[in-house]
């Protein structure tokens, strides 16, 4: 019972989000939950192996167009789809893991720009036939509804992604409470020691590579299942920071983190673009107006003060005696 005391704050956190959907409009509150799960495999490989990729969106574009594909040429259930991409950035990052994560530091960043470069070209360019290029692949009508939460209602799409979200954020939370977490930790902070006890750092490290792209995969599936349309600016270089920029917002290592970050980059994206149209540079001012003030981003920095509140209220209220 003690290892399952943290679920009262995923819980409620998700619980938070759902009730926001009764006066944010659905769209957005969509884009946010996708969003997050999206930056939570970024926030993991940052906050916990030291990795800052900024190829997430070849990641992304692998689960989106694994599931577009099956949705296009082959079947019509969504959630078979969602397998596929699923499925599909899995075998991805088993095949080119043991290549990337041997590299550190900026070379490991700038292989997976890379990356993300040539799945663009490669979407938009050598494999027009397939990808349709610029055009997309558009499979709307092509999806069928589904039991129980039919996921062609953008509705009931929401709980659905409201409920991987909330299981996504439950096995991180448990990654990083387990003795796997604390070798990810230790392999950023000091990798010989880690050594010296007997693990091995390049297994460790492939590991954490394949269940953060993943988990980039199945957002991708889910937004080719919410939109029904792929195309190559799915896996667009311009975007390469986004992620990165939603976990520093939201808080690097912390749980919350990718949630409070894809709210804030997602809101101010829908509010100041419609004011500006370099919307980019007010985030990117913003930007470093946090990591000023607060490095620990919105909710790395909130998150102590919020405890010290709690502890301070728990510790006011009066105790009961014995009489």
């Amino acid at each position: 019972m003690n290892a399952l005391k943290w679920w009262w704050g995923i819980l409620l956190a998700f619980a938070l989000l759902g009730v926001s959907r009764t006066f944010l409009p659905l769209p957005f509150m969509n884009e946010v939950v996708i969003f997050s799960i999206y930056a939570m495999g970024c926030n993991f490989l940052i906050g916990r192996v030291g990795y800052i990729s900024f190829g997430q969106p070849a990641y992304l574009a692998f689960g989106a167009y694994a599931c577009a594909f099956y949705l296009f040429y082959f079947g019509t259930n969504p959630l078979v789809g969602i397998m596929v991409g699923v499925l599909g950035g899995l075998v991805v990052s088993l095949v080119i893991g043991p290549l990337f994560v041997r590299l550190r530091s900026d070379y490991f960043a700038m292989v997976n720009l890379a990356l993300a470069v040539i799945v663009f070209y490669l979407t938009q360019k050598v494999l027009v036939d397939i990808t349709k290029g610029d055009n997309g692949l558009w499979f709307m009508t092509r999806i069928t509804s589904t039991p129980g939460l039919d996921l062609t209602i953008p509705g009931q799409f929401f709980i659905f992604a409201l409920i991987v979200a909330l299981a996504v954020c439950a096995f991180y939370k448990y990654l990083d409470d387990s003795i796997y977490g604390a070798c990810c930790l230790a392999t950023k902070i000091n990798e010989n020691k880690l050594q010296f006890l007997g693990y091995d750092n390049f297994s460790i490290r492939l590991l954490a590579f394949v269940i953060a792209n993943t988990t980039t995969a199945l957002a991708g599936a889910m937004y080719a299942v919410y939109l029904g349309f792929v195309s190559p600016e799915m896996a667009s270089p311009s975007r390469a920071a986004d992620p990165v920029i939603v976990t520093l917002l939201g808080g690097v290592g912390t749980l919350f983190g990718p949630i409070v970050g894809a709210i804030a980059y997602t809101g101010m994206k829908d509010v100041i673009s419609k004011l500006i149209g370099n919307w980019e540079l007010f985030i990117g001012f913003l930007l470093v107006f946090i990591m000023l003030v607060a490095d620990q981003g919105i909710w790395g920095t909130l998150a102590p003060l919020l405890e010290k509140l709690l502890w301070r209220r728990k510790a006011t209220l009066p105790v009961a005696t014995k009489r």
